[in-house]
């Protein structure tokens, strides 16, 4: 009888403490991303867990920038191939104003690129250990270069 009150007990507290809601561009429960954005990322996250091959844009395997052309091009906009080029592309957005779809660029030398993809993730291809992956944007110890909105 005891263990029975402390698990009904248990069940109750955890009742009345509502769960706190991050901003709608961060929360998973975020209102659903629409066209050319939507396409993108559905792609990106799609091809978590692929390989990474320096030049490739999949299907198998992708490096950075070829993962956000290969998405965005599912969406019907062709993106440069580099990351440096991808870093001029669109119109620059802050990040405090970031949008699922947006392109992420890294290093004062635009060396990498990822696409957010919401809740403060981005998917992007890190390197040859790490493939395609899915990790957060402001916990990631790369320094954010610029955020490009292409479509």
């Amino acid at each position: 009888r005891g263990p029975a009150k402390k698990a009904t007990k248990k069940k109750a507290t955890a009742k009345k403490t509502p769960a706190k809601k991050a901003p709608a561009d961060e929360s998973e429960d975020a209102p659903a991303v629409s066209g050319g954005a939507a396409a993108a990322v559905a792609y990106a996250k799609a091809q978590v867990g692929k390989g990474y091959v320096m030049g490739t844009s999949g299907p198998s395997t992708f490096d950075c920038s070829g993962l956000t052309s290969a998405a965005w091009r599912r969406a019907g906009v062709s993106l440069p191939r580099t990351s440096q080029g991808q870093a001029s592309a669109g119109v620059r957005v802050s990040v405090s104003n970031i949008k699922p779809g947006d392109i992420v660029i890294f290093y004062s030398g635009a060396s990498h690129v990822g696409i957010y993809v919401g809740g403060g993730m981005i998917v992007d291809a890190a390197n040859p250990r790490a493939g395609v992956r899915m990790i957060s944007l402001h916990s990631s110890w790369m320094p954010i270069h610029s955020v490009r909105r292409v479509g």
